[in-house]
Formats: C-alpha cells, structure tokens, sequence
C-alpha cells in the first residue's frame, strides 16, 4: 500500500464550485431555449421557479420578480415558450439553471423574437437605465411632433393640445410612420428637430395598428435617436396596450397619441383655477397679516406709556433719585464700618507694641553690646552683666546666680549707655 507523507493539494467544495460557477457564466453567453414548461411555481416572493423540458432533456429555470412583472403571457405547466437567459450555478446545491430574463409564447413568429432580442441587447447597452432620462418641462412654449401629417395621430394631439393650452406652438416635422424607410424617416426627423432647437419637448408616435404596422418604432435606429435627443422625448405610439423600443428609450411612455398632449401640454383652465386659488389664499392671508398689525399698532396706541409719556419720564426719574439716595445711605454705612475696623486695628497695633508692653511692668533682657533679646538662661554664667529695659530706663545688672526656672541677678542700678 502506498503511503503518503504529505496530504495532496485539494480544493473545498465551495471553492471548487465556484470555480464551476464562473467557468459557465464567463464561458457561455445568454442564449435562447426554447421548451415546455414543467414543475411550475411561481413564489410568495414573486420568483418564478419551473424546469423547461423537451423529450430528451431539461433545464432549471428561475425568473427574478423584477423581470417577471411585464410578462405578456401567464406562465404554466405544459405551456411551449422561448425563454432568453444566462446559465449560472446554484452554488448552495452545486446544481447549473437558467437565470432567464425573457420570455414569450414559442408560436409568435420571427418578428417577436428578432424583437425580443433587439430589446435584450439594447436593455444590456443601458439605453432603458432611468439614469438617462429627462425630466419633462412643467411649461413648454413649443412642442415638437414626429407624426404622419395625416392620421389621426395628428388630429388628437392638435385637439387636445388647442383645448389644454391655446397659446401653445405645436411644430410638425411630417414623417413616414409605416413601411419601407419609416424608421429612417422617423429618425432623421428627431435629429432635425434637436438641430433646430428651439422646441421644448418631442412626440414621437402614430396611432394603433398591428406589430407590423408598429415596427418602425422597433427599429435600432430610432431608438438611438431617441437616445441620443438632447431634447426630453415622449413615445406615443399605438394604443395603450401596444408596447415598442421606443417605450422603454424614451424619457416617458404616453399609452396613446391624446394621453401624451395630456400629459406635455399644461391645462390653461387648470392653471387659471390654481392661480386664482393662490391671489384668493395670498390676499386672504395679506388680509390677516394687516388686521393683526392693526390691533398691535391699537394696542400700542392706548398703552399706558404712549398716552402719558411725561409722567412716565417722571416716574423714571424719581425711581432714579430713590436709587441713589439707597446706595448714598449704602455707601455711608460701608465707611463707617469700614472706619470703626481701622480704629480698632490700630487700637489693636498700639497695644502690641514693645512700648506698650513695657509700660504694663514687662521688661527686656539682652547682652550689652548685643541687640538681640534674651529668651532663656543658656548660654549665661555668673557675673556676667545683661541689660534690662525697663519703661522709662535701662538697668545694667550683674547675673549672681542661675538655678532652674529662676535667674538672679544684681539688682545695682548703673545709668543706661
């Protein structure tokens, strides 16, 4: 048996399979299935969870909520689709699935694909983000329209926009809105209309009709025109069930060509209604303002202060003179007292002083020749001379003996030096 002394060198599960993981996403671009849906489930949270199956094979599959929610069909067990999506791995279970980002019946025909995939790659390019979309003007001056000049298209939008607003500058580039060219025709007039500038907002559409009649508005090249439109564009094409490219390129989507006129063009009664609210609510509020103002400046007015002015200047000057007269008395008080404690100290120093001291009988004791007073015996001897101050005079005595807690001295009186 083979021994090893090492361990081999191994990955963990979850290293390994996500190794797995991004060897698919990275290698496999998204592709169409198309399949017989199987074990469908669409979850509380809005995720749709269903295997597409034919008779040899299938696949998982899973549709986020965020993708599911403009579904034009109704999922179910049994049901043959085309589902668009990117194969990605579970990694928790280690199993592949398809993450699918559309999905349409598989009997709608070439059209509908090739439609589906143009939205795909334009919607993967950014050009639906919301980060790219213009803000409507709340007051246009001049609108510009891409329209045939002679459907009811047309019609509508001068109708409702003449009723709304009749000041309104409406501006027609005439395009073509079906058949060969229409797409070219539609794009080029919204480049005119930003070359010429002096338009605050374009509708773009036509009436209702079949996908046929409504492709031009699903070519590539008008939507980039849109896209590309410095001006804010409204997409108002078909009816409101009718959805095309240019409805998700667009900065707003109007579901009919007279919803966008609605939508573009302010209500002049509206704003007439609004404004007249507005002056009424102002001049109401102007009113109050000035009536409050009227009863503060009334009060003023019969105040005690404005009606008897002088006395108050009066009043002011006596409460004054009280106040001096207070600190006068205050100040008084302060240096008596102040005085009577300067008396007493000194009163206080003149007791103190050595003369004073002498005066009541006590006496000073120091060696002749030396000023300093003698506190105790230590250091003197017998026959030694000290001199007492006494008063009035000085005594030079001669010490005849010391004993403890008692020196006795000579008691000759000699004059003072």
């Amino acid at each position: 048996m083979e021994m090893w002394n090492t361990a081999p060198a191994s990955f963990s599960v979850a290293e390994f399979t996500r190794r797995i993981k991004t060897l698919l996403e990275t290698e496999l671009e998204p592709v169409w299935l198309h399949g017989e849906i199987s074990n469908f489930v669409h979850h509380s949270s809005g995720h749709m969870y269903f295997s597409l199956k034919d008779e040899s094979a299938q696949i998982s599959c899973v549709m986020w909520r965020s993708r599911n929610q403009g579904l034009i069909l109704t999922p179910s067990d049994g049901m043959q689709v085309l589902c668009y999506g990117q194969v990605t791995l579970y990694e928790k279970r280690g199993n592949y699935q398809l993450d699918v980002m559309k999905m349409i019946p598989a009997g709608v025909g070439q059209l509908q694909l090739a439609l589906e995939r143009l939205k795909a790659r334009l919607h993967a390019e950014g050009l639906f983000d919301e980060e790219h979309k213009q803000p409507l003007p709340l007051f246009p001056r001049r609108i510009g329209i891409v329209t045939s000049p002679t459907g009811a298209a047309i019609r509508d939008l001068v109708q409702v926009a003449r009723r709304r607003m009749p000041s309104i500058e409406l501006v027609l580039r005439p395009a073509l809105v079906q058949g060969e060219g229409a797409a070219e025709d539609i794009a080029a007039a919204i480049a005119e209309l930003n070359e010429y500038g002096d338009v605050d907002v374009l509708i773009v559409g036509r009436g209702g009709g079949s996908l046929e009649d409504l492709w031009a508005f699903n070519e590539e090249v008008v939507a980039r025109a849109i896209y590309d439109s410095r001006i804010p564009v409204v997409s108002a094409v078909g009816h409101e069930i009718d959805f095309t490219i240019t409805d998700f390129v667009a900065d707003l989507r109007a579901p009919t060509p007279s919803a966008a006129a609605e939508l573009v063009v302010p209500d002049a009664g509206e704003l007439r209604s609004r404004l007249t609210g507005t002056v009424k609510f102002l001049r109401h509020a102007l009113q109050r303002r000035i009536a409050h103002e009227r009863l503060r400046l009334a009060g003023f007015r019969s105040s005690y202060g404005l009606r008897r002015p002088i006395d108050l200047v009066r009043q002011r000057r006596q409460r004054l003179d009280e106040l001096a007269h207070l600190c006068s008395i205050s100040l008084l008080t302060r240096l008596r007292r102040e005085r009577l404690r300067a008396v007493n100290a000194a009163q206080r120093c003149r007791d103190l002083a050595p003369a004073s001291v002498l005066e009541r009988g006590y006496a000073l004791c120091y060696r002749e020749g030396d000023e300093a007073f003698l506190r105790s015996a230590e250091g003197l001897q017998p026959g030694e001379t000290i001199m007492v101050q006494l008063a009035a005079d000085r005594l030079a005595s001669e010490i005849v003996g010391i004993h403890p807690g008692l020196t006795v001295v000579d008691d000759r009186k000699r004059p003072a030096k």
